[in-house]
């Protein structure tokens, strides 16, 4: 049976093996994995495709919980395209709003570093009130 071990899919995604599994067990996989004759799971390239999304969703924030909802309307096929939006749109929201909190953080970072550098004749003309 062609395909790839699960030591390949974790090479390839940087996935541990443990965490495919547990991602498996979670139903977070489109289709079930197949089983080679001596048992062991033989993943296709469009399992690693889904697990690169599953990555990316997971990397942004999105809870698992979320994540199976939308891979459960994904594996029902058509018909739940307004369902998949609606959970997609609702986790850009909290991307953006995270993405914004951090454009802050990181201006105040900067701002520090700058003041730091001065302070440290590592940069010119640099004001602030005080040095917390």
């Amino acid at each position: 049976m062609s395909g790839l071990s699960i030591g390949q899919v974790a090479d390839r995604t940087g996935l541990s093996v443990h965490t495919l599994r547990f991602y498996e067990r979670q139903g977070l996989l489109t289709q079930p994995v197949r089983r080679g004759s001596a048992g062991h799971r033989v993943y296709s390239e469009d399992d690693v495709d889904w697990l690169g999304v599953c990555i990316r969703l997971r990397a942004s924030g999105m809870p698992l919980t979320d994540i199976r909802r939308y891979t459960d309307l994904v594996r029902a096929g058509q018909g739940n395209e307004v369902e998949r939006l609606e959970v997609l749109r609702e986790h850009r929201e909290r991307v953006l709003a995270q993405m914004h909190e951090l454009d802050e953080c990181l201006q105040l970072i900067t701002h520090k570093v700058a003041v730091y550098e001065g302070r440290l004749g590592l940069r010119d003309n640099v004001t602030d009130c005080a040095l917390p």
